[in-house]
């Protein structure tokens, strides 16, 4: 099994009860926090290595590393081999600013996408286009239904009813 199914099998478990689930949860959001906040301070600085080596740069456990990979690939430049990774694995976490904070809004992830280090990556007014270009992105917006009796919008001039609402 590769470490990133031992993580996903771990932290998305079935057998594991709320208190345990929130515990490891919480954890990890600290965690993960502490590595965003020096990734954030050093944005154009590819950090490189295999992922022990990350694990081992940020102080977390190997699991939480590999969460964090999972995490921030769809951010990142050059994405990893998540999916077959090793602890030997080289990974680079170069990643997409504007991706990046996209992405954060979108996981719901605002202990994230609120640190201090954003102020000085993405002017405050470009942060906002993001924040709200992402929250549309998951807005349906249907279009006016037709009437029966209101013009058909083939160009036909007649009623919807007596055109192509006919056959419904």
């Amino acid at each position: 099994m590769s470490l990133l199914e031992n993580w996903r099998n771990k932290a998305y478990s079935d057998k594991m009860d709320q208190a345990e689930a929130n515990r490891l949860w919480q954890n990890y959001f600290i965690l993960e926090k502490g590595v965003y906040e020096k990734l954030l301070s050093n944005p154009d600085e590819v950090v490189k290595g295999t992922v022990a080596e990350l694990a081992k740069k940020y102080d977390v456990d190997l699991e939480i590393m590999v969460g964090i990979l999972d995490g921030i690939d769809e951010s990142l430049v050059n994405p990893n081999p998540i999916e077959t990774m090793d602890e030997n694995t080289e990974v680079n976490l170069g990643f997409d600013k504007e991706k990046l904070y996209y992405n954060m809004v979108a996981a719901k992830a605002n202990w994230l996408y609120e640190l201090p280090q954003w102020n000085d990556l993405i002017p405050e007014a470009r942060r906002k286009e993001l924040y709200l270009q992402q929250k549309k992105s998951g807005t349906i917006v249907k279009d006016k239904k037709i009437g029966r009796n209101d013009p058909c919008p083939c160009g036909s001039g007649k009623k919807y009813k007596k055109c192509c609402g006919a056959n419904l």
